[in-house]
């Protein structure tokens, strides 16, 4: 261990508390608008941060190769808190900040305690040391907002793509909005995992909510319209505006084959003639 380091250490050992104070007194843990649980939660997170740096100093690390087994238990306590306040909607500044307000305590010590000439060597190895744990932060804090959307993403097209069981044998899937190819896998598991589910031979397709039909989309549908039959039901593509007819057609894609309808309710008409209902109004 290099002097510089063990004069840290020493520190860490000697002034833990008076650390703890000055530096949940620098990260803001004094503000009136904390909660008591508040407080409790960042000297916890405070504590676990000072205990790993102290663990891996004893073991001889050096902050250039943070990557180290030896940095382990502190590296882990800093996903911890990246991870917890990302998922609160604290901001990476906010993460970073609070690590970095480690410093002043430890400078403060330093100042104090050291003799001049060792100083400098002191301030600079737990400068870098600190620097490279708010580094950590960021990058854990980074990858755990890109989990979140991605979670949040899948979530969206989850429940933009229900799966809706109008009556015996026929299921509708309701579209609203642009039908890209992750979107086009999502209605095609789902409904063929209803279709066996429930048995049904028919499915209806809504494009109603798409506000326009290019070739990729209609290359999707037919997609869909495959895997449906594939499974041994049959399917029915409403929501055929006059502006989409004519796409359709100006861009030469064969719906031959493919039941299609103006409205909704001229598909569920024609789903249960083909199911064999009949509808009569009674007076």
């Amino acid at each position: 261990m290099s002097p510089d380091n063990e004069a840290v250490l020493q520190l860490l050992r000697q002034h833990e508390e008076e650390i703890l104070t000055e530096w949940l007194q620098e990260a803001g843990s004094a503000s009136t608008r904390l909660s008591d649980a508040a407080r409790r939660s960042m000297r916890g997170e405070a504590e676990e941060m000072l205990h790993g740096l102290r663990d891996a100093l004893q073991a001889g690390a050096d902050s250039s190769q943070f990557q180290a087994p030896a940095w382990n238990g502190l590296r882990q306590g800093l996903e911890t808190l990246s991870r917890s306040r990302a998922a609160q909607g604290q901001s990476a500044g906010d993460t970073s900040v609070f690590v970095l307000a480690f410093k002043r305590p430890v400078f403060n010590l330093v100042q104090k305690k050291l003799p001049v000439d060792r100083q400098m060597g002191v301030v600079w190895a737990m400068s870098t040391m600190v620097d490279r744990m708010a580094q950590w932060t960021v990058a854990t804090y980074q990858q755990t907002r890109e989990e979140i959307i991605k979670r949040q993403q899948q979530d969206l097209l989850e429940l933009s793509t229900p799966v809706i069981k109008l009556f015996e044998g026929v299921l509708a899937v309701p579209m609203i909005g642009t039908l890209d190819s992750s979107r086009t896998q999502v209605v095609m598991e789902t409904l063929l995992e209803r279709i066996v589910a429930t048995g049904s031979r028919l499915a209806i397709i809504d494009i109603t909510g798409v506000p326009t039909v290019d070739t990729l989309v209609a290359q999707h549908l037919l997609k869909t319209v495959s895997a449906i039959r594939l499974m041994g039901a049959e399917c029915i593509i409403s929501g055929i505006r006059p502006q989409i007819a004519q796409t359709i057609v100006h861009l030469g894609i064969d719906l031959q084959g493919i039941a299609t309808k103006a409205s909704l309710a001229d598909a569920l008409t024609l789903a249960m003639e083909q199911q064999g209902f009949t509808v009569t109004r009674s007076r």
